[in-house]
């Protein structure tokens, strides 16, 4: 009988559904914050005078750090552990969402959007390798679908929350709803465990403080391991198909708000708040949330690089079409499929990524593949803000088109790593 959300959760453990909840409240709430900044940046744009060049650069500057907070976090994840660095990942982008309001100007904004992207980053790959670690072998591609699945719902939290506030308040007013993920910390410091199989392979200490566990960790060495034999090909491949599938994502989803929001002499589709927001509300429970929770159930049938070429190839076939489209309902239709498809693939990064690489290099492996990927793609929001400023958003989005294609290309060439176990 197919394991199904419900059942998956009534076969673990208390300690293994609260690494999922922490792991799936953490990247959530990160999606939370760093779409925040997408969701008012037509306010932003008319209050500072930005250019669509010069805003989709200030998102520009979060991914390159969310690629540098990636590796970094991830060797904090490595010595320091698994919970602690998710704990500081989230405070961190917490912090700065809040701080984005305060904003004076371009400098500051993009100041405090860069140390967000720090945080942003590292929180994927330390929650990713927590669930990873503490799920048995036959349940861990469902439960990191899960967990990627909340980033959608993060998006439509930060949705209504944008649409609602922007009716009563500025845009100030919504960064300042950023620092209410901070809370979860203490959830997560007093109730979720560590990683066993992480702390097995540190050195036992007496007093088992953070000072004793960054001693005793493994060599920083071992970090290099990645671009050896036999990891160097599907390092390489990983990272390529992350980078070309997140130029798709950040590229069409960063302007996807101003796309509809702007006026349709503007090269947009003239929605008014409410408007924009319930169709976004809407590709993301209906298109994202599912396309990210069912990747982990079609990857255990069809394996995981099938299910990565078949995700990332509709999502090309589908962009052009979504992009010619004018009506209400055909952008409804298209752009839940386009997020469905589009969205869903990442879910197999942590999969595929966590049975690819050993335990003492997993954290970092992942930090460089899908946040180093994230730093290389993050030329996406001002490549496709500045030919929506020469040719159109409509025309740029084709170039979105393109890098899912590759995206596809790249992925047959991933190992298949179905029923693997971890070591």
């Amino acid at each position: 009988m197919a394991t199904g959300p419900i059942q998956l959760l009534r076969q673990a453990t208390p300690g293994q559904r609260r690494t999922l909840l922490a792991a799936a409240l953490g990247w959530m709430l990160d999606s939370f914050d760093a779409m925040l900044y997408a969701l008012v940046l037509a306010h932003v744009m008319r209050d500072f005078g930005m250019s669509k060049s010069t805003a989709g650069l200030l998102y520009t500057l979060t991914l390159i750090a969310s690629g540098i907070g990636g590796v970094m976090f991830g060797f904090l994840a490595d010595r320091i552990g698994r919970k602690r660095a998710l704990m500081l990942s989230i405070l961190t982008y917490s912090i700065c969402s809040f701080a984005s309001g305060l904003s004076t100007g371009i400098v500051s904004l993009s100041v405090f959007r860069f140390i967000l992207g720090l945080g942003m980053g590292g929180e994927w790959n330390t929650g990713a390798t927590l669930v990873a670690e503490t799920w048995p072998d036959e349940l861990r591609a469902k439960a990191i679908s899960l967990v990627q699945s909340s980033w959608a719902i993060g998006y439509a939290m930060a949705a209504l929350v944008a649409g609602v506030v922007l009716r009563y308040a500025n845009w100030r007013a919504v960064f300042f709803v950023g620092i209410l993920p901070a809370a979860i910390t203490l959830w997560i410091q007093h109730s979720v465990p560590e990683s066993e199989m992480w702390a097995t392979r540190q050195r036992p200490s007496s007093d088992g403080d953070l000072a004793a566990s960054v001693r005793h960790a493994p060599s920083g060495a071992s970090f290099w391991q990645i671009f050896r034999s036999p990891f160097l090909k599907s390092t390489l491949t990983l990272l390529l198909l992350n980078f070309f599938g997140m130029f798709a994502w950040w590229g069409l989803f960063t302007w996807l708000p101003p796309y509809l929001s702007l006026p349709i002499e503007q090269g947009g589709r003239g929605f008014g708040v409410m408007g924009t927001t319930s169709l976004l509300v809407v590709l993301n429970l209906f298109g994202m949330f599912p396309g990210y929770a069912s990747f982990g159930w079609v990857a255990d049938h069809l394996g995981r690089r099938r299910s990565f070429i078949l995700y990332t190839f509709t999502a090309a076939l589908l962009v052009p079409f979504y992009a010619m489209s004018r009506s209400s309902p055909v952008l409804l239709i298209l752009g839940t499929l386009v997020a469905f498809f589009g969205t869903g693939f990442f879910s197999g990064s942590g999969i595929i990524g966590s049975e690819i690489f050993p335990t003492r290099v997993r954290a970092r492996a992942l930090g460089f593949t899908y946040n180093g990927a994230r730093t290389m793609s993050s030329i996406a929001p001002f490549a496709i803000g500045w030919v929506g400023q020469m040719k159109g958003l409509s025309w740029a989005f084709y170039l979105c088109a393109g890098a899912f294609f590759l995206a596809s290309l790249i992925a047959t060439q991933l190992p298949e790593t179905k029923g693997k176990s971890l070591d």
